[in-house]
């Protein structure tokens, strides 16, 4: 492999690893600060233990999300420092704003919510996990800031060979930012949701604490469904605004050779090994179009068509992305997310009325879905920058033109390996370490002490 395949494998590698951690920790810090609510409000000492049992394993997926994520920004410089130059004026603004504003936030006010607990009044200790829970949301919203202008790039103009920044709030405001924002959200509402439902899951198999674990699973399933239904609603408008700002992605995704109006929807498709046509399809008639343009009978065009638009536009070359890893993609992580909300309605059924399942296998596989939305974040980051190719700009910047023209085949691997050992390290003890305190019994409930007994020294 040359340079420009070994400098992406790394990019992928690492920034896949780290999203794993990422929706995990918007969820759980939304469903912790709800169910720390819940205590405050009814004193129910079983919520207390709730707060601290997700608490604790909230902490652990925070710290590997934040050791995963400081290499992120490092690789700009190290494998892509064309691209850094590049859209350095761009990614600056919001990449900051993601450190200086979303993380100081959520982690001062964490360690707050850390050694807080009987020394801060309940409101404000309460006060400091909503923030976090905030800032995790911020901290999404500025990054998918900066990978919204590689979509679909505005607020700009070229001047030197690089893109300077016009309008912040353009970039902002991208449309292609508006609607992947919630989407990512939801779905990370899912991930939470999903992990409470599966550690529930496990101790109610063995009629475990079941004043914390009955709840916990309650409040995990209708996360699930509802995050769901959101998931399915903003990912018809993200759909809509694929089609009209890359158009080609959305034909890779369908594997929608030629233009057609109206479009089916491909539920199966076997190609070509090349990906270059189709051989067999299983198709919904006119659906891809209302999922393209809102109408069942629309206009979506095809890969051949767009292939020659983009050679007309933008010069000589190939403009497809590798069909076989989009269209899976896309199928993949709507398979994944659907089956995870499928186990989850057919949970909140049989667990109705207090009812506990008799049958193991049910709750093993409820165990095991913990993994679907970990599949379904992956599979979707991977078709959004996959379909993107061979763009890491979009119309701008072809992914060739970024790497670091002075950094070696020889290093970048070298440099790839380490990062791949280290990264599988980490994977151990952070598996480890959930598994270990997921089985761990809720902590004792404990009286706070006395805020009067308290001393500060100076």
């Amino acid at each position: 492999m040359d340079v420009v395949d070994l400098a992406r494998w790394q990019f992928g590698i690492t920034t896949v690893y780290h999203f794993l951690f990422v929706p995990i920790t918007i969820g759980l810090s939304l469903l912790v600060a709800l169910i720390q609510t819940a205590w405050v409000r009814t004193g129910n000492p079983a919520y207390r233990r709730a707060t601290k049992f997700w608490g604790k394993l909230l902490l652990i997926n925070f710290a590997m999300g934040v050791v995963t994520g400081i290499v992120q920004e490092f690789q700009f410089g190290m494998n892509w420092s064309a691209y850094s130059r590049y859209v350095g004026d761009i990614f600056g603004a919001p990449l900051a704003l993601e450190a200086l504003l979303a993380f100081f936030l959520e982690s001062t006010f964490l360690g707050l919510w850390i050694f807080g607990w009987d020394r801060l009044p309940k409101r404000l200790h309460l006060m400091c996990i909503w923030l976090v829970a905030i800032g995790t949301a911020l901290s999404a919203y500025f990054i998918l800031a900066a990978n919204s202008f590689m979509q679909w790039p505005v607020g700009h103009h070229l001047a030197g060979g690089r893109a300077e920044l016009t309008d912040f709030g353009a970039v902002l405001t991208n449309k292609v930012l508006l609607a992947t924002f919630p989407h990512t959200i939801f779905a990370s509402w899912l991930s939470g949701g999903i992990l409470l439902v599966a550690v529930s899951a496990w101790h109610l198999a063995r009629r475990r604490d079941l004043d914390v674990f009955r709840p916990s699973m309650k409040l995990g399933l209708w996360t699930a469904l509802v995050s769901f239904a959101l998931i399915f609603v903003s990912g018809d408008v993200l759909g809509k605004i694929m089609t009209d700002t890359q158009p080609m992605k959305m034909a890779a995704a369908e594997a929608l050779y030629e233009t057609q109006q109206p479009a089916p929807f491909s539920l199966f498709t076997i190609g070509t090994l090349d990906g270059t046509e189709p051989v067999f399809r299983l198709e919904l008639p006119n659906v891809l179009s209302w999922l393209a343009t809102g109408s069942f009978d629309g206009r979506v065009e095809g890969i051949n068509d767009l292939q020659a638009q983009y050679q007309d536009r933008f010069g000589p070359g190939d403009y497809r992305p590798y069909i076989p890893i989009t269209y899976w993609g896309f199928r993949l992580m709507i398979g994944c997310g659907a089956l995870a909300a499928l186990i989850a309605l057919a949970m909140l059924w049989l667990t109705r009325r207090g009812r506990l399942p008799e049958r193991a296998w049910l709750w093993r596989l409820t165990v095991w879905s913990v993994a679907l939305p970990v599949l379904a974040h992956s599979f979707g980051w991977i078709f959004t920058e996959m379909g993107r190719q061979p763009w890491i700009v979009f119309s701008l910047m072809r992914t060739a033109s970024g790497v670091s023209p002075s950094v070696p085949a020889g290093t970048v691997l070298f440099s790839m390996i380490g990062f791949t050992l280290l990264y599988g390290a980490l994977a151990v003890i952070e598996l480890g370490l959930m598994i270990k305190y997921g089985k761990a019994a809720p902590p004792p409930d404990e009286q706070p002490r006395d805020r009067e007994q308290l001393a500060f020294a100076y």
